[in-house]
């Protein structure tokens, strides 16, 4: 019954921009602190941002170009992504977690290229 959904991935060119959204069922956002990761092939899972009670964390990757926002009332996180660049290529997944509950979703593809 617990889900998280993403979407908003696709193809994108260098310089452009995408927004993932992460739709949750089955449990609210409220009292979780969310992530986004991403995963690309022959590389190691990154964490690309973190969201807890109004502050924002990000990779140095992605710092200044990435934001993560929530609509409680949608119950949805959001990634926005600007000035992307190809090596943001990857699968970029939403996590929210409370002590030792995690919930995941099942990804989004994410392409930058000319």
């Amino acid at each position: 019954q617990v889900q998280l959904v993403e979407s908003g991935g696709g193809l994108v060119q260098p310089g452009g921009s995408l927004r993932l959204s992460c739709v949750a069922s089955g449990f609210t956002f409220s009292g979780y602190y969310t992530r986004w990761y991403r995963q690309s092939p022959g590389k190691e899972r990154e964490l690309v941002a973190t969201s807890i009670e109004g502050a924002s964390y990000y990779a140095d990757s992605v710092k200044g170009r990435f934001t993560i926002s929530r609509d409680k009332a949608k119950n949805t996180v959001y990634l926005q992504m600007n000035s992307l660049k190809p090596e943001d290529t990857g699968v970029y997944y939403c996590g929210a977690y409370s002590g030792s509950v995690k919930y995941w979703g099942q990804g989004t593809q994410v392409t930058v290229s000319s």
